[in-house]
């Protein structure tokens, strides 16, 4: 069985980018401590700062089943991306849209998702806790 992670904009820098809302590990740290805690589960890794990079990346498994879905993290383009999310409702992957920070305490234009509505949950403000969160979500 197999998960994809997928990261959007700006969390490639994750450890180094705004601790106080981030934290303070790496998303690298992240996926080493989600492989030990998964061992029978394939745990892919996708980032990209382009929008049409991830919505490649969906499109590219989207319809595998040998995937059991995918955990996005589609950072801003969350509150922007409508061909992000035309991208998710084309597929037939279930896809758990996931934020480590809790978007609904900050800017309010980080109030609303796009892509909310075509994703299977919603999961944010467990900080790097929240892949896991998604991952136990899609078993």
């Amino acid at each position: 069985m197999k998960i994809l992670i997928i990261n959007g904009p700006n969390l490639n820098l994750l450890g180094r980018r705004e601790p106080g809302i981030y934290g303070s590990n790496t998303m690298e740290s992240c996926l080493a401590s989600l492989r030990r805690r998964y061992p029978d589960i394939d745990i892919e890794y996708f980032q990209s700062n382009s929008e049409g990079a991830l919505i490649d990346r969906i499109h590219a498994v989207g319809f595998d089943d040998t995937y059991r879905g995918i955990v996005l993290n589609a950072g801003a383009y969350t509150h922007t991306s409508l061909a992000i999310a035309d991208a998710i409702s084309a597929i037939t992957l279930p896809v758990v849209e996931v934020h480590i920070s809790n978007v609904a305490s900050r800017e309010p234009i980080r109030h609303t998702s796009l892509i909310t509505s075509v994703c299977r949950g919603v999961i944010a403000g467990f900080g790097l806790d929240s892949y896991r969160l998604g991952i136990e979500s899609l078993l």
